[in-house]
């Protein structure tokens, strides 16, 4: 597996692995074969997609989350980051992640997205063959996150 392989026209797959919070931590973030092949046929093509719609270049700040991983940044156990189907990104040179979910929110299930969930500072979004086309906004308070449906 080479991180620098470009997958689609705008990603690499190192992209959507390499984690700094795992350097740090010293955990190993490669992702098994079927989780690279989620990667490479689910996640990163509909992040093309997702990228091409917006029309600016897409910054992701998670992809996949080894289990290890996952658990040192306190993800939800059932993650789709673990599978390979979840990304957390911004496009500072569209707008906010508010603006970004608006947008996505319109074209939901063109784009087969599973869940969308506006984060404050982030987009998370979800691909999945079955697509639930969830839409949830995260709070974030000292006892911890609760999610709404819809976009507030």
């Amino acid at each position: 597996m080479s991180l620098d392989e470009r997958i689609t026209a705008n990603f690499t797959l190192g992209e959507f692995v390499v984690s700094s919070t795992a350097a740090r931590l010293g955990i190993d973030n490669m992702p098994p074969a079927r989780v690279e092949a989620t990667l490479r046929n689910v996640l990163i093509p509909a992040m093309q997609r997702v990228r091409d719609l917006l029309g600016v270049p897409v910054v992701i700040k998670s992809g996949y989350r080894s289990p290890a991983l996952n658990s040192a940044v306190r993800g939800a156990p059932s993650s789709q980051h673990v599978t390979g189907h979840a990304a957390d990104f911004i496009a500072p040179g569209f707008g906010s992640p508010r603006a970004v979910c608006l947008v996505l929110v319109d074209r939901i299930a063109e784009l087969h997205v599973d869940q969308l969930i506006h984060e404050g500072g982030w987009v998370h979004v979800s691909f999945s063959a079955r697509p639930r086309y969830e839409v949830l906004t995260a709070h974030f308070t000292p006892a911890g996150v609760s999610y709404t449906r819809g976009l507030a």
